[in-house]
């Protein structure tokens, strides 16, 4: 038989070890609790830094497309159409034989000033903000077509609602991005954007049917970046698809939050 103080004494170092036990545990999980809360929090600064980078670039990037906008459209847009002035006075004057050659020079005037205001308005985000993002994008197929690189189709589905103007300037401009290295590299024939109008999504997709490339083996550079993070920014899905041969596709999704009645 246990004396009362081995017992006593027994219990003592139980409830001991048990108080230290439980004092562990308890550090641990507050430790753990406080280690996860710093990396949540070091996480969301990081993001929130990337977020700020980001919308920073963005307001520089469209400072500089307002301000070539205006030197476009008040400069070199004022120089074509006092040339266009110019030349419907020597018009006049000039003989028969000469006459259908500096109306030839008229026409193609009239078209550089035309095709300099179009792309004035499509380098101003205050444009954009005020005709929205459809009409925007219309613009601009209207404007390939017009300079006969290719043909270009835009399609409409579903009824269409109003984006946000901050969006619509993001979304545009990923779009005109698209557009602008389907021109320079892409070599195609056919482009067509089609904009569908969801309950509470807007999917835009855009395909061509140029060489393509391997997005593999292809390094992302600037304009694909650049994509790709604004689309983060308005948490729009993005997919870029390509092969050689096979032409290249964007499908953005955008959560427009916005819900219809049936």
């Amino acid at each position: 038989m246990l004396r009362k103080e081995e017992i006593l004494l027994i219990i003592y170092f139980i409830l001991v070890i048990t108080f230290l036990s439980g004092f562990t545990i308890i550090f641990f999980i507050t430790y753990q609790r406080r280690k996860n809360k710093l990396l949540q929090e070091k996480f969301q600064a990081e993001q929130d830094f990337k977020t700020e980078l980001s919308n920073v670039r963005m307001e520089i990037q469209e400072a500089t497309l307002k301000n070539v906008s205006w030197e476009l459209h008040d400069n070199i847009g004022q120089l074509l159409a006092i040339a266009s002035m110019q030349l419907n006075i020597l018009s006049k004057k000039v003989d028969e034989a000469s006459h259908s050659t500096v109306n030839e020079v008229k026409d193609l005037v009239a078209n550089s000033l035309s095709e300099i205001r179009a792309l004035s308005r499509s380098l101003n985000n205050e444009v954009v903000d005020y005709v929205g993002l459809e009409a925007s994008v219309k613009n601009e197929i209207e404007r390939f077509n017009r300079l006969a690189v290719l043909e270009a189709k835009l399609d409409i589905q579903g009824k269409p609602y109003q984006v946000s103007q901050e969006d619509s300037i993001i979304l545009f401009r990923i779009i005109q991005e698209f557009l602008s290295n389907t021109i320079k590299y892409a070599a195609a024939s056919k482009l067509n954007v089609n904009f569908i109008y969801g309950r509470d999504l807007l999917e835009i997709l855009i395909e061509d049917n140029g060489i393509g490339f391997d997005i593999e083996e292809t390094k992302a550079g600037s304009g694909m970046l650049n994509m790709r993070s604004r689309a983060e920014i308005i948490n729009a899905g993005f997919l870029l698809k390509s092969s050689p041969g096979k032409g290249t596709s964007l499908s953005l999704t955008y959560p427009t939050k916005i819900t219809t009645n049936e």
